[in-house]
């Protein structure tokens, strides 16, 4: 028999276990259970009280004292909700509540009985003093009794040697930690076991909290890990810096372990925290980067009752854009984009989401003036976002005429209509690859840079045209890390060109907010660079993704080196050679200091020119970006400088 216990006591685990899974005790149903326990303790105080012989009182006015101290005791548990606690999660609060409910009751009726000859009351409606005091002492030591047993029961039902096989360890030993503690042992399929805290303040390090240790953040070794048999890492812990979150994650994952956060407490299931909402970090979180700290007075001023155009609205930037304005009291949003579902779905979001904003979609192709010029003249918007624009380096390689088409022809557009219309700002989203450009891409990028300043130092012109210039935004649409994800979850391969290739990176919502933050800090013709912090290497970013999946490099997922690219560089810049950078008054934007005189204006005029790009071969339109764009130097390209002359057939006569 003893040789089959462990089997046995598994085996009402598993039972219990199932029974709890299955059912709750609803609230109303604890509040009767409670209610009866009050009257059933009542006439027991009674019987105590007369040594148990019943012949010594009289049973209907027991009856009727048990239905008075019944009415007060439920009056208060009703007012401090002592029946609202999930049983089996009791808590110290929980059990502070049921006694002050029998205390506060207890005394009520203690006074009532003393206040006798103060309140005329009949001796038939006055309880003994004595008989109160049996029945508080039994009712409170039951209602302790049965929650404290009722989780004691619970506890056995879901700590099983043979199941908890996920150690966890978690960083914050304050309220957030206990709480996720808390939900981890209560849950009866998750098989966890809580190994340790980690918290940083000295305090609580060394010391234990509901047996559990408190340790120092400097613990986290793989000898740590690997002695506690550590398999999961959840931090929960409020306003951890950003830096230090990206080193403990990026030691954690170094170390194989798996990695969650708890989220918001405003996210929490109807303000009670489940497993289940425990997420996986985010990429974002290894970057280190503390959030952005925007003027919100200047641009809230700004945007104020204004009427706005974004093109490229469904895009990833243009789409965040517009999710960043509706932080502010805008008139009206043109959602200007030529893609239909991203449209389609962006208009579903708004509506979903942002209820309050007014905005109106059109699906229009920025390079078509005549569509163009009528939602200028239908909207008369006062300040333009143009992000519209080809970006992928590789597919502008093979299709040049349509970077020359739809990243300079749309800009130029864009340019003429809003001095036309009297736009108050222009503010256009640049790239670093515009920086000494290596592809038809960048040398695009920087022309529409070009254009933009060579109209804003146009006398007359009352538009005010800012450029921002960034790096790769983390999860763009068609970007690395979407690709990456897709490789992992199909199994791999996960391709990178090169090993040593590096890129900077931001989130979408930080490009944006500094766009808009730049915007109003403009007053015409500046190019501003964002602060990108440190690049980051591609391998390391695969690397990371790998890991934060749950697999192991080269071991569940391989990483295949692929070559570079054409055009593609190892490294981007955010300057040039000829330009310095202006501090402003905010720590992540500086403005570019470009020699505007080195422009030859009487080349751009050409681009007006061009009658029909499709006259050109590629050769021709890799040979006109350089023109352009002196730095920039194409293999396809044969010029010999008399480009102009050559192609006449396609400029209009002047």
């Amino acid at each position: 028999m003893f040789k089959n216990y462990p089997d046995i006591r598994e085996a009402l685990r598993s039972k219990t276990s199932e029974f709890f899974h299955k059912y709750s005790v609803p609230r109303w149903m604890l509040l009767i259970h409670d209610t009866i326990a009050v009257f059933v303790t009542f006439i027991i105080a009674y019987l105590l009280r007369y040594n148990l012989i019943p012949d010594n009182f009289q049973i209907n006015q027991a009856i009727i004292h048990g239905l008075i101290a019944l009415f007060v005791y439920t009056v208060f548990m009703l007012t401090f909700r002592s029946y609202a606690g999930l049983i089996r999660h009791t808590t110290l609060t929980d059990v502070t509540l049921v006694f002050v409910s029998t205390t506060v009751s207890a005394v009520v009726l203690v006074l009532i009985s003393y206040g006798e000859q103060f309140f005329n009351l009949s001796e038939d409606l006055v309880i003994p003093v004595a008989i109160l005091l049996i029945h508080y002492v039994l009712i409170t030591v039951f209602l302790f009794f049965m929650r404290i047993s009722v989780k004691m029961l619970f506890r056995f039902a879901t700590h099983s040697s043979k199941s908890s096989t996920n150690r966890v360890i978690i960083y914050g030993a304050g309220e957030m930690g206990f709480i996720v503690k808390r939900v981890l042992l209560s849950d009866p399929r998750g098989g966890f076991a809580v190994a340790g805290f980690i918290d940083d303040n000295k305090q609580l390090q060394g010391k234990k909290i509901n047996g559990i240790q408190v340790f120092d953040s400097e613990v986290l070794s793989s000898g740590f890990i690997i002695r506690h048999k550590i398999q999961t890492l959840i931090l929960a812990i409020r306003n951890l810096p950003s830096s230090k979150k990206s080193e403990i994650i990026k030691k954690a994952i170094d170390f194989g372990v798996e990695v969650l956060e708890t989220p918001a407490i405003e996210k929490w299931l109807n303000g009670q925290l489940e497993v289940k909402q425990l997420q996986k970090v985010q990429l974002e979180d290894l970057l280190g980067r503390d959030p952005i700290r925007l003027d919100l007075d200047i641009i809230r001023k700004g945007l104020a009752k204004k009427t706005i155009l974004v093109t490229g609205a469904a895009g990833s930037i243009g789409s965040e854009i517009v999710r960043q304005l509706s932080r502010f009291s805008t008139h009206n949003i043109i959602l200007i984009d030529q893609a239909e579902t991203p449209m389609f779905h962006l208009e579903n979001e708004l509506r979903k989401s942002y209820t309050h904003v007014k905005f109106k979609s059109q699906l229009a192709d920025v390079t078509n003036p005549d569509k163009m010029e009528l939602i200028f003249q239908k909207y008369h918007p006062e300040i333009v976002f143009h992000a519209a624009a080809y970006k992928h380096v590789p597919l502008m390689e093979e299709n040049p005429h349509e970077a020359l088409r739809v990243n300079v022809g749309g800009t130029r557009v864009m340019i003429e209509l809003s001095v036309k219309y009297d736009v108050k700002k222009f503010v256009m989203i640049s790239s670093d690859k515009s920086v000494n450009p290596t592809n038809i891409m960048g040398a695009s990028k920087r022309v529409c840079e070009m254009l933009v300043q060579t109209k804003a130092m146009k006398e007359g012109v009352k538009t005010q045209f800012v450029i921002t210039r960034f790096g790769n935004v983390l999860g763009s649409n068609g970007s690395v890390i979407p690709l990456f994800k897709k490789q992992i979850e199909e199994g791999g391969p996960v391709t990178v060109t090169h090993p040593d290739i590096m890129r900077y990176f931001m989130t979408i919502p930080e490009a944006c907010q500094l766009v808009l933050e730049a915007g109003f800090m403009g007053k015409g013709g500046e190019i501003f660079v964002f602060d990108m912090g440190k690049p980051v290497k591609i391998a390391d970013l695969a690397i990371n993704m790998i890991r934060l999946s749950g697999l192991e490099p080269e071991k569940d997922i391989k990483i295949e080196y692929t070559g570079l690219r054409q055009g593609e560089k190892l490294f981007e810049e955010l300057l040039s050679n000829t330009e310095e950078i202006i501090p402003t008054h905010h720590e992540k934007i500086k403005v570019a200091k470009v020699d505007k005189n080195d422009y030859k204006t009487e080349v751009l005029k050409v681009i007006a020119s061009l009658k029909n790009i499709y006259g050109l071969s590629e050769q021709d339109v890799f040979e006109f970006f350089e023109m352009l764009v002196p730095e920039y130097k194409s293999s396809k390209a044969n010029s010999n400088g008399n480009f102009l002359s050559k192609k006449k057939s396609v400029l209009k006569e002047n």
